[in-house]
């Protein structure tokens, strides 16, 4: 199968080289510079320890120091993952989002009419920009030069052009290189009228080029100077060369700046970025006339981790702002955000740096918000939340806006500054702390005590470390393991398992997990974290527990760990069926919702059973018991089982 000479150029454009191989290597980062696309790993393709294999995403090629090995994404997609060369193209393209061309006999032909495609707009750009320096430009060069403040050195940079007030100019001209009407007409340059007319389609506008990924004119963007135009700004159709959609504006230059670590810019049109371009802030982009399309989202965020989109400070910039995250919030994942920047006064970027200067902007863009804050102050501000309907309303609100983005973490961090921003608006809630009167007699006979006592300013209840009774439990099973060391290996997977929320109770499951095989494992322990240890021991749950007053008997301690494991895991497999119950409150029948709490609070009940009667003599009936328990230890009841 033979693939059109564009279609690989266009592949490599979309997909960076750093993100294919990033699946198979784990970057160096004392070696890496990501901001310049310089990245460094071990070679995936021979065994060593250093970090000699080099991928440049500005250049699209990676090489090895070591095996000399070599090549672009989609040599090493082939040599990675053992494919042919269109396997590994097609693998690639399916990532890119791109139409693996059919098998055509044409498709060379295709190709070479795209090239002169390209050859048509290049004409055409040389065209305007001689009309610019012409009498017929003298309207349009001083536009630039005192409306904008752009000097010639800068129209130059930007090819920026003049069509004329006469619609056949162009075609004239183009004709005069001998490119036919088809050829006009397809590259968006040229418009057919009714009657059969050739005209140019841009004709009495400012022109600027519009490059792609590569650097070649791909179509253009006209300003007109008439104040009773039908369009300000007008675009090129889309042709076999331009997809709106999928390009931006000054895209190239922009990813070469933001390698340098200049931050990128997002503007709304060609001029704000031309000015921040011109300004110093080299790494600004704009989409083509459209709202910010996923693909272009996409494509901004290879170019940087966390661009600034500049929006212009009126209505139809917050409209903007807020519809980029709609489109963004079911596309974010780690390392990828948006930080929002509101130009004030209903100013633009071009209409603040003439204003003010690249001081002014460069304010603006520090105190660029994250998109978390500006969703909530879509939903937040110039609203009254005086009564509990308007305050559910709100959080019906938040809960769909999180249920959109589907990374698990970011989700909760979400969820957190949600909560944060929630408690700043409302406020805690919390009454005054209560404050006692004068003593009025016949009212007791003692006063009250002026203060807590020491031990219960101590206690587990007082500080309020997570649900008390489940830190408790972890208490008694980590100091019956450290005081019977031998049966550590038995409930090893079980304490690996457990979520603690105790202090020091990581610290101290992590010794005994390591110290399992020592003689003396509570010595070892003592002399590491005395204190810890100490403190563990001294609580009057543990002190009490049998485990912990016999060390001799070893069954015991052993039927004990099963018990408390299997109450522990069933009290927090509770407590999580009803969090996600609550959760799914809204899309959930009241029949389902029942049943979740009912089998949860049925599987509680059962762990903390003996399997005795209230009026069982348990001194007699022993016997049942240790069967009982021993069954719950050879089922490792404190595993949740799949259903």
């Amino acid at each position: 199968m033979s693939l059109p000479p564009g279609f690989l150029d266009e592949l490599r454009t979309r997909v960076t080289l750093s993100s294919v191989v990033g699946r198979k290597v784990t970057w160096d980062m004392r070696k890496s510079n990501m901001a310049k696309g310089d990245f460094w790993a071990p070679c995936p393709f021979h065994q060593e320890k250093s970090a000699s294999f080099h991928v440049d995403d500005r250049k699209g090629f990676y090489y090895c120091f070591g095996c000399h090995a070599k090549g672009d994404a989609v040599t090493f997609v082939k040599e990675s993952e053992n494919l042919g060369f269109i396997e590994a193209v097609q693998v690639l393209a399916a990532e890119a989002g791109m139409q693996m061309p059919a098998r055509d006999p044409q498709a060379a032909q295709r190709a070479d009419r795209r090239t002169e495609l390209a050859q048509v707009m290049d004409e055409a750009v040389k065209f305007y920009r001689l009309q610019l320096k012409t009498n017929a430009g003298s309207a349009a060069r001083d536009y630039l030069s005192q409306k904008r403040r752009l000097t010639e050195p800068a129209w130059d940079r930007w090819d920026i052009g003049w069509s004329p007030d006469n619609a056949q100019a162009v075609v004239e001209h183009l004709k005069s290189k001998g490119i036919p009407e088809d050829l006009m007409t397809a590259s968006g340059v040229v418009a057919k009228s009714d009657n059969g007319r050739l005209y140019d389609r841009f004709h009495a506008r400012i022109i600027f080029p519009i490059r792609d990924g590569r650097g070649r004119v791909i179509s253009l963007g006209g300003r007109s100077l008439d104040p009773n135009a039908r369009a300000k700004y007008l675009n090129g159709p889309e042709t076999e060369l331009f997809d709106k959609g999928r390009n931006l504006f000054n895209q190239s230059p922009a990813r070469e700046a933001a390698g340098k670590g200049k931050p990128l810019i997002v503007a709304e049109g060609y001029m704000d970025v031309i000015a921040l371009c011109e300004a110093g802030f080299t790494a600004s982009v704009a989409p083509l006339g459209t709202a910010v399309t996923e693909d272009q989202l996409r494509l901004i965020w290879r170019i940087a981790d966390e661009p600034v989109i500049a929006l212009d400070g009126d209505t139809a910039g917050i409209r903007a702002a807020q519809r980029v995250i709609d489109l963004a919030l079911p596309m974010l994942e780690a390392g990828k955000a948006l930080r929002f920047a509101i130009l004030p006064g209903g100013m633009d970027p071009d209409d603040l740096l003439r204003a003010q200067g690249a001081g002014a902007m460069q304010a603006v863009l520090d105190q660029a918000k994250p998109m978390v804050h500006l969703l909530w102050q879509r939903e937040t501000e110039g609203r009254s939340f005086d009564s509990p309907e308007r305050r559910a309303a709100l959080d019906k609100t938040l809960r769909g806006h999180l249920a959109r983005i589907t990374d698990p973490s970011i989700k909760g961090h979400y969820g957190d500054e949600m909560k944060r921003l929630r408690l700043d608006l409302f406020g805690t809630g919390q009454a005054r702390p209560f404050q006692p009167g004068p003593f009025r007699p016949g009212r007791g006979k003692f006063a009250p005590p002026s203060g807590a006592l020491a031990a219960t300013r101590s206690s587990l209840l007082a500080q309020g470390q997570g649900p008390v009774e489940e830190t408790l439990r972890e208490a008694v099973i980590l100091a019956t393991l450290i005081l019977h060391p031998g049966l550590i290996h038995r409930f090893e997977s079980a304490l690996e398992r457990l979520d603690l929320t105790g202090d020091d109770h990581d610290t101290l499951r992590q010794m005994t997990l390591s110290g399992a095989d020592l003689p003396d494992l509570h010595a070892k322990i003592r002399a590491s974290a005395p204190a810890a240890l100490d403190a563990l021991l001294a609580r009057p749950h543990v002190a009490i527990a049998p485990p912990i007053r016999n060390t001799e008997d070893h069954a015991l301690a052993a039927l004990c760990l099963a018990e408390e494991l299997a109450k522990l895991e069933a009290r927090r497999g509770a407590r999580r069926e009803i969090e996600d119950a609550m959760e799914d409150m809204d899309g959930l029948p009241d029949e389902g919702l029942t049943w979740r709490l009912t089998q949860a609070a049925e599987a509680r009940h059962r762990s903390e059973k003996t399997g005795q009667s209230d009026s069982a003599d348990l001194g007699e009936d022993r016997a049942a018991l240790s069967r009982h328990l021993q069954g719950l230890i050879d089922s490792q009841v404190w595993v949740k089982k799949n259903h």
